[in-house]
């Protein structure tokens, strides 16, 4: 093993005597230059080794700076034959990164070309003394004197005094599961503790969380862990108040990141120390330390706020999977949706399909219809202005008379968010930055969403054209236009910063952007989808499924066409999309999709990286790759010919002038060599000190 690289210092001879025992530990230091991605050995000092113990926070000299790291194992001898240097400081006795999670990292670390310390970095909180407290746990180092390396379990002192030691978790109802095909025997395998895996489909009106809850309530009852992962801080509010209805206090807890620092690391240290071993939480929660894990779930895995933004990009569904492997247990993968990359898994036998049969899928779902993009007209012209045909309109007016609030989804939040040529249909764009022009409530000119400049004199580049359209109105002006429409009915906007969980029951109009809408006490009557043509026609791969996915989201949340349920789309009845949302069939549109994927050579049915800099340095770089049979270099093309950004991946991707990307596509079983030759690249470029900038990347989110 390489050991730390030092620099000459003067040092008291006798100042520091090496442990007795298992002199030696392997650390992982916090530095994330791609050609020091590797653990480094130092000596313990006899003072220090009861408190050096795997998982401990520690502080190292590395090329004469001093550094963190965690001690991952300790050991008899090094395989460096040279001196070693001390640990100058154990920060903390706390293990607090177990041997599952140190594991995990690197193998996540490996899937995405990435560093071990960028991933540590996602997946274990800051320390903060004050909650760390008392450990309590103490370290037994073993008398022995065996060379291997060594893997200490903490000992537990006492249980933390808000957990009974005596509590007993009954198994959880499966009767809600025994509707699934398949779905009381996945609850069975979890509480046996086998690791089989499964992609849900969620039934039109399913209380998710509910059954989330009750899967985890089976693993407890069995004696062992769940950890159940979902996009936003909204949807785990709600799986906590139904974990809270299935299991006793004190034996779950929950992570997000805006907990605070303190309330963070103390609910990540009861699950290291075991304490509870039921855990939800969002993304990084993915990471958790839950011990005897028996089930690792996921839900609506198609929501980008699964997707990292922070080097090396772990998407969670990912990071889920390495674990049910790494760390054998159950893997639920669920969603009113399926996306393409679980619907591989379904395909390929490596996950089985838990799904209701069809008559059971009718009887749960709303009346759907499309109606195209025409609008009312005549005696219905009040509601032309908010963009509804006269099927929507009716559906609407139905479901108020019924005293049913009604949800209308808006793609975008805000106020005429975005501006194309009246004549042409080009998409406005910026004359200085290029970016998309849109109008905001503050303002009367036009202006730029990338660069705030305003644009008093358009013209289109393309016919000429000084005129501007709305070609998506955003959910404060769909508010407005609601308003008039059905004067005297009570009004709820839910989007951007001001997003509503619930809503009460009663006739109300809830205008809300995808992802933000609230759960009605019981039920929306109708729900409206509007400006569809806009979600389909983005020029991004996912448009088709991302479009999909929001669609069923908000007509999972009306009562069903038995009750008077009625959703009504913005988009014609032919279109594929349309067709799987008015059969409620998403696994039949995943499996289109994955099929023209393939045809076309796009992920998941290929492996890809993305490597964006300067056009001749991208090119070079590719072209030193050394690709498995089967693989292609795309590119280089420069990213001003490309469409600029949109949604939450905009500010994260804006190129720098003269960037170019090259797309490397190489087959499924390619994967790991492309991994490997990019992280190769990324560690002779850091040998190197390289100055110009080249972002590297495997699975980007973006393509197009």
């Amino acid at each position: 093993m390489t050991p730390a690289p030092t620099r000459s210092r003067r040092v008291t001879a006798g100042a520091k005597v090496p442990a007795a025992v298992l002199p030696i530990a392997r650390v992982a230091v916090d530095v994330a230059l791609a050609h020091l991605d590797r653990p480094f050995d130092y000596q313990v000092a006899d003072t220090d080794s009861d408190a050096a113990q795997p998982g401990t926070r520690v502080r190292v000299r590395f090329a004469g700076r001093l550094l963190d790291g965690f001690v991952l194992e300790r050991l008899a001898v090094s395989e460096h034959d040279g001196k070693l240097g001390f640990l100058e400081k154990v920060v903390s006795p706390e293990q607090i990164l177990t041997p599952d999670v140190a594991r995990l990292a690197r193998a996540v670390a490996d899937r995405y070309a990435g560093s071990m310390a960028d991933v540590l970095r996602l997946a274990v909180p800051p320390r903060h003394a004050r909650a760390e407290g008392t450990s309590g746990f103490k370290a037994v180092v073993p008398e022995t004197s065996d060379p291997g390396p060594v893997f200490i379990e903490p000992q537990p002192v006492e249980p933390a005094p808000d957990i009974a030691p005596d509590v007993v978790i009954e198994p959880g109802d499966r009767t809600s599961w025994q509707v699934y095909q398949a779905g009381d025997a996945f609850l069975t395998a979890v509480q046996e503790g086998r690791a089989v895996r499964a992609v849900w489909q969620a039934l039109p009106g399913e209380d998710w969380a509910a059954r989330l809850a009750e899967a985890a309530a089976v693993a407890a009852g069995g004696g062992r862990g769940a950890l159940l992962v979902v996009p936003d801080a909204r949807d785990l509010e709600r799986l906590e108040k139904a974990l809270a209805a299935v299991l006793p206090a004190g034996t779950f807890t929950t992570l997000a990141a805006d907990l605070g620092p303190a309330e963070r690391y103390r609910r990540y240290l009861k699950l290291s120390r075991g304490d509870v071993k039921i855990a939800a939480g969002t993304r990084a929660a993915a990471f958790a330390p839950v011990r005897d894990l028996a089930l690792v779930a996921v839900f609506d895995d198609g929501d980008d706020l699964l997707a990292e933004p922070r080097a090396p990009y772990p998407h969670t569904r990912e990071v889920l999977m390495i674990r049910s492997a790494g760390d054998p247990c159950a893997l639920l993968v669920g969603g009113y949706a399926r996306t393409a990359e679980a619907e591989l898994l379904v395909a390929s036998g490596w996950a089985r399909p838990i799904v209701a049969d069809r008559a059971t899928v009718r009887s749960r779902s709303p009346r759907i219809e499309a109606a195209g993009d025409e609008y009312a007209t005549g005696a219905d012209s009040a509601a032309a202005g908010a963009r509804l045909s006269p099927a929507a309109f009716a559906a609407a007016r139905a479901a108020l008379a019924a005293g049913r609030p009604v949800l209308v989804q808006v793609p975008r939040r805000g106020y005429l968010p975005t501006l194309s040529c009246s004549r042409c249909r080009r998409p406005a764009r910026c004359r200085h930055c290029h970016g998309p022009l849109a109008l905001t409530a503050s303002r009367r000119l036009p202006g730029c969403r990338w660069c705030g400049i305003p644009e008093a004199h358009f013209n289109c580049p393309a016919c000429g054209s000084d005129q501007l359209r709305t070609t998506v109105i955003g959910a404060r002006r769909t508010a407005e236009e609601l308003g008039r429409a059905f004067p005297g009915i009570v009004l709820i906007t839910s989007s951007g910063d001001s997003i509503r969980s619930e809503v009460p029951a009663g006739p109300a109009i809830v205008v809300a952007t995808p992802g933000a809408e609230p759960v009605a006490a019981d039920g929306y009557g109708a729900a409206l989808l509007l400006d569809g043509y806009a979600l389909l026609g983005r020029a991004d791969l996912r448009a088709a499924e991302e479009t999909l996915r929001r669609w069923l989201a908000a007509a999972a949340l009306v009562v069903p066409a038995s009750a008077g349920g009625r959703v009504v789309v913005g988009a014609d009845t032919s279109l594929p999309t349309v067709q799987a949302l008015i059969r409620w069939d998403p696994a039949g549109h995943a499996a289109a999709e994955l099929d023209a994927r393939r045809e076309l050579g796009f992920p998941p049915a290929v492996a890809m990286a993305s490597l964006q800099g300067l056009e001749a340095l991208t090119a070079a770089a590719a072209g030193s790759l050394e690709l498995p049979e089967g693989g292609e270099i795309l590119g280089p093309v420069l990213l001003e010919d490309l469409p600029a950004p949109s949604g939450s991946r905009a500010r994260a991707n804006v190129p720098t002038e003269g960037d170019a990307r090259v797309l490397v596509r190489v087959p499924p079983a390619g994967r790991k060599q492309l991994a490997a030759q990019i992280k190769a690249l990324a560690a002779a470029r850091s040998t190197r000190k390289d100055e110009e900038s080249l972002r590297l990347r495997i699975d980007p989110d973006e393509l197009f």
